[in-house]
């Protein structure tokens, strides 16, 4: 009997030691990702992209903020928030505080739907049948995402939620277009939808979940990089195996990290947040991304 006993007591102590490593330890082990990216002409100088996504922010991750406004050291060329920045009504100040370092740097974003709306209590177990269903295009926000872009645009960030523009990034004359959440029914690309000029130095395209049907878009026009997030890289993973879910369209192999997608260069970033109704990472630390963009090598003949 004490042997019976013991098993299911065991197992339900490593249940126990799991979410509190993943809610506490791994949820708080930020990182960062470092990937060179072959993009430019042979003879221009490598320029750094710092990716930024899914902070999530509450006011008082004291640690996240920290770490985030460090960053400012690694001295890049332009910054890139790809969404789903704050969860909390009072997250803008702590926010801004932590990108503050950064605001001085050129800088794009666009929204994620936590951004625009809370969190709200689901059963867990949903997360892992498929992407979760967000349809919020006819509610009403209860987040400040106004505030939120006020104080990015404030200080020269360029709002690329479907929008272009063109951006001096060191050297590089730099064609940027971007979209909407494609979670919350967003994202317009036929308002950006036209070939990215071919004489711009990079064509970076910019968008918060990484949905195929608009990836395919991007690469048809020319955009040579892609930046996303969304994904949290899996969020709960299986070590050996990777992510069970991507919660959007694209493949799991692909759900964070440098791929290609067609023609065009791609980078999903496994995000720096959870929500605060899931706060917990398993076997996928909360990173940001130094992207080094070098020349391309010459073809051989």
């Amino acid at each position: 009997m004490r042997k019976a006993a013991a098993i299911p007591l065991s197992l339900l102590g490593l249940g126990v030691a799991g979410l509190g490593y993943a809610s506490v330890i791994e949820r708080n082990w930020f990182r960062l990702r470092r990937f060179d990216v072959p993009v430019l002409a042979p003879g221009q100088r490598p320029v750094r992209i710092l990716h930024l996504s899914d902070l999530h922010l509450t006011p008082r991750r004291t640690r996240l903020i920290n770490w985030v406004r460090s960053l400012d050291e690694l001295n890049p060329d332009l910054v890139v928030n790809t969404g789903d920045t704050i969860s909390h009504p009072d997250a803008v100040p702590a926010y801004l505080h932590a990108v503050e370092p950064l605001l001085s740097r050129p800088g794009l974003f666009v929204y994620g739907s936590n951004d625009l709306y809370a969190p709200q209590p689901k059963n867990p177990a949903r997360y892992l049948l498929g992407p979760s269903s967000k349809d919020k295009s006819q509610h009403i926000p209860n987040l400040p995402w106004t505030e939120l872009g006020a104080g990015m645009t404030a200080a020269g960030w360029h709002d690329m939620n479907n929008a272009t523009a063109r951006v001096k990034v060191g050297d590089l004359d730099v064609f940027v277009g971007g979209i909407h959440d494609s979670h919350i029914n967003r994202d317009r690309y036929d308002e950006i939808a036209a070939p990215a000029p071919a004489e711009a130095d990079l064509r970076l395209g910019v968008m918060h979940s990484p949905e195929p049907r608009n990836m395919t878009r991007f690469a048809q026009d020319g955009y040579q990089l892609l930046l996303a997030g969304h994904t949290h890289g899996g969020q709960l993973c299986v070590p050996f195996y990777g992510a069970l879910v991507t919660n959007c369209g694209i493949d799991k192999p692909r759900v964070k990290g440098l791929h290609r997608h067609e023609s065009a260069w791609l980078h999903v970033s496994a995000g720096l947040g959870t929500s605060p109704m899931a706060p917990a990472r398993f076997s996928c630390p909360p990173e940001a991304t130094l992207l080094t963009l070098v020349p391309r090598r010459p073809k051989r003949p």
